[in-house]
């Protein structure tokens, strides 16, 4: 696939959905960023890629700064409304590196699409868990802090890294249940899909889509997001901290307003922000006010 094609898809996608973001808000006086204003910009690359498996798609990237170490640790995933064709995980590329300057290393994973042999459930979960739990085993020799992991994901990756947090809460006899799942010390979901229910009735990013990837219902398996859904596993953290754009024309802050709502009802401790003047890709591109508050917010979850 060309890099072009991603990058079609992605614009394609954005005002597809567009119309969600509505709900009465106002236009955003300064023009909102698009595609191409992030991933024009010169490709910065990892330091290193590790395989997880077999395939193409389970490879996870690792950026490490500069010194002895050793490093607090980000885990990255990435969205794309969990379509390998649609985006993959250089797209958090400028995000990682950001990071990294800064002296945090990153854990960027890729995994296999609901678009990709394979892919949907379990697979799609299943890739994000080997990526996930990949790090325990590099981190030793990269000296990568393991003690305080904080996971960061956009759009789709929103609700992965929240899901690989709530990995303890899998019921029995799932798929996807870990016996020994990397911990997860807090979570930054920004721009993401918390719950799947919600993003599939509001058709967000496709009815089918998710609907491949939460799998089909079955006498054994009534109800589809009880191991897929962070909103039905609950928060598997001591912090969730959801950061939406006011003009999100892909995850309106309505999203995450409600599944906050409904975490705090549990007692969790979950946090919702929107930014004002703020866009879908503003959300994880260096240089913008939005991408500064979520590093802020990123740097406070790891010290804590």
């Amino acid at each position: 696939m060309g890099d072009f094609e991603p990058l079609m898809l992605l614009r394609r996608l954005s005002a597809g959905v567009a119309l969600v973001a509505a709900f009465g808000q106002a236009v955003s006086a300064a023009p909102l960023m698009d595609w191409p204003d992030l991933l024009a910009r010169p490709m910065p690359s990892a330091t290193k890629e590790f395989p997880y498996g077999a395939l193409p798609q389970q490879v996870a990237d690792l950026w490490l700064p500069a010194g002895k170490g050793p490093f607090p640790v980000v885990l990255m995933a990435h969205g794309g409304c969990w379509r390998s064709g649609v985006a993959k995980l250089s797209i958090m590329n400028y995000a990682a590196e950001d990071l990294r300057r800064r002296g945090i290393a990153v854990w960027n994973i890729e995994y296999r699409g609901v678009d990709r042999l394979g892919g949907g459930y379990p697979g799609t979960f299943q890739d994000v868990a080997a990526a996930a739990d990949k790090l325990a085993e590099i981190a030793p020799t990269y000296r990568l802090r393991t003690d305080r992991i904080v996971a960061f994901g956009h759009s789709a990756g929103g609700h992965l890294v929240l899901w690989l947090a709530a990995r303890g809460r899998i019921p029995g006899g799932s798929p996807l249940r870990s016996a020994k799942p990397l911990p997860v010390a807090a979570v930054v979901s920004s721009g993401g899909l918390p719950d799947l229910e919600a993003v599939h009735a509001q058709d967000i990013c496709g009815a089918g889509n998710v609907e491949k990837l939460v799998g089909a219902r079955t006498a054994l398996r009534p109800d589809v997001y009880a191991d897929t859904s962070p909103a039905e596993l609950g928060v598997g953290t001591d912090t969730e901290q959801l950061i939406s754009g006011d003009q999100d024309p892909i995850a309106p802050p309505a999203l995450a307003d409600a599944y906050a709502a409904k975490m705090k009802r549990k007692g969790a401790r979950v946090g919702a922000l929107t930014l004002s003047d703020t866009g879908h890709v503003e959300l994880i591109s260096p240089g913008t006010p939005a991408w500064a508050q979520t590093v802020r917010t990123i740097q406070a979850l790891l010290r804590r």
